[in-house]
């Protein structure tokens, strides 16, 4: 089984506009994954409330490896590897989410990230036996095989609202 776990637990302080970021963004990646291989979706909240089930992480503000680690924890034991995304990605693509998944399928590993020109990038697969292993600063710490992606749109990061009419 692999599960998905959507980190959607920040503050969203650099976002600056109502709803938060991960209220807006969350719907387009909820979609990718359902369209997606994964087995299971976890989606962990932290600073604001979701308007879907999620697990609540209480220490989000250590970092989005604290975050991680709850959604982790709350996956089934049959969980053999999660995949990480990102709930402020909306253009992630379930094309990329099954290109890791594959490789990690055929490869093994203990982490698999999508790359785009070079760069990693979300989403990343992390295998059960690296679990405990996730720092407070999250996966982008963890040594991981890259996965090329050139020819799939990136997720996106949003950090800023764009204006309307911009």
């Amino acid at each position: 089984m692999i599960a998905a776990v959507v980190l959607a637990a920040g503050a969203s302080s650099r976002y600056g506009t109502a709803p938060p970021k991960q209220v807006e963004f969350l719907p387009a990646v909820l979609a990718a994954l359902r369209e997606s291989s994964v087995d299971e979706i976890v989606v962990v909240s932290g600073a604001h409330a979701l308007p879907v089930e999620s697990v609540r992480c209480a220490d989000w503000e250590r970092g989005p490896g604290a975050s991680l680690r709850c959604g982790l924890a709350a996956l089934p034991p049959g969980a053999e590897a999660a995949v990480v995304v990102l709930a402020d990605g909306p253009d992630l693509d379930s094309r990329t989410v099954d290109r890791v998944v594959d490789d990690w399928r055929t490869n093994g590993g203990d982490a698999v990230a999508a790359s785009y020109g070079g760069v990693r990038l979300h989403p990343v697969l992390l295998s059960r036996g690296l679990w405990d292993d996730v720092p407070d600063e999250g996966a982008k710490s963890l040594p991981a095989r890259l996965v090329p992606c050139d020819d799939l749109t990136p997720p996106g990061d949003v950090d800023v609202a764009i204006p309307a009419g911009s």
